[in-house]
C-alpha cells in the first residue's frame, strides 16, 4: 500500500492507454510541479461515478490505474500539459483529504489468475477478439468513408491486447469500469469480446441507417 496523487476523471481509463491532460487550476499545477520532479513520475486516476471533479462533492471509484508522465511543458502562464501512458491496475483503499490535491492509499491489482493465464486462453477465443476489432474498424470505416482509419494490430501478450481491444472499441464508462474491476485476465477475455461485440453492432446498425 502506497500513497498517489491522484486525477480522478470522468471516463474510465483503461491500461495501455495514452493520457494527455491540461492543467489549469492552482492545485493542479502544484499537482504537476510535484509529480514530475519524482523519480517515478506516476500518478493514479480512478473513474468519476457521480458528480463532477471540479466544485467538489464527486463520488470517485475504488479502482483505477496508474498512469506514467512521458512528456510535460509548463506555459509561461502557469498552464501544464502532460502526456502520460496508463501502466497498471491499482485499488483505492482510502481516498485521503484534497490536500492541495487528490490523493489516496492505493495498493497493486495484479490479475488474480497472472500465473496460469498465458495457458488459460484459448486461440479461437482470441480470435474472437481479432474479429471484434476488425467489426469495429470496418464499421467506423463505413461511418467516416472520407477517412483512412488505420489497420489495428494487438499485442500477442494476451492480456495487454484485451485493454487495447476495448480501448479501441471506445466503451462507454461504465462499460470500461467494469471490465477494469474484473479479477482475472481470462474473464476480462471473454467480458470484453462480448463488449466489443455489441459495440461492433451498434455501429454496424448505425452505419446500416446512414446507408
Amino acid at each position: 500500500m502506497y500513497e498517489l496523487p491522484m486525477f480522478p476523471l470522468e471516463q474510465t481509463v483503461l491500461p495501455t492507454a495514452v493520457v494527455p491532460l491540461h492543467l489549469f487550476e492552482p492545485r493542479y499545477r502544484q499537482f504537476a510541479r510535484d509529480v514530475t520532479v519524482r523519480d517515478e513520475p506516476e500518478f493514479g486516476t480512478a473513474p468519476i461515478e457521480r458528480g463532477r471533479e471540479v466544485g467538489g462533492d464527486d463520488v470517485r471509484g475504488n479502482v483505477g490505474v496508474v498512469a506514467r508522465i512521458v512528456q510535460h511543458e509548463e506555459f509561461e502562464d502557469g498552464r501544464w500539459a502532460l502526456m502520460a501512458t496508463a501502466t497498471r491496475r491499482v485499488r483505492v483503499v482510502e481516498w485521503l483529504p484534497d490536500d492541495p490535491y487528490p490523493r489516496a492509499l492505493v495498493e497493486d491489482w495484479p490479475d488474480d489468475d497472472a500465473e496460469s493465464y498465458p495457458g488459460a486462453i484459448d486461440p479461437a477465443t482470441r480470435a474472437e477478439l481479432d474479429a471484434g476489432v476488425q467489426r469495429i474498424r470496418t464499421a467506423a470505416e463505413r461511418l467516416q468513408p472520407d477517412r483512412t482509419i488505420p489497420a489495428i494490430v494487438l499485442a500477442d501478450d494476451h492480456a495487454q491486447a484485451v485493454w487495447q481491444a476495448a480501448i479501441v472499441a471506445q466503451l462507454g464508462t461504465l462499460d470500461g469500469s467494469g471490465l477494469l474491476a474484473v479479477p482475472g485476465a481470462a474473464a476480462r477475455l471473454e467480458q470484453a469480446i462480448t463488449l466489443i461485440a455489441e459495440r461492433a453492432e451498434m455501429l454496424e446498425a448505425l452505419a446500416d441507417e446512414r446507408g
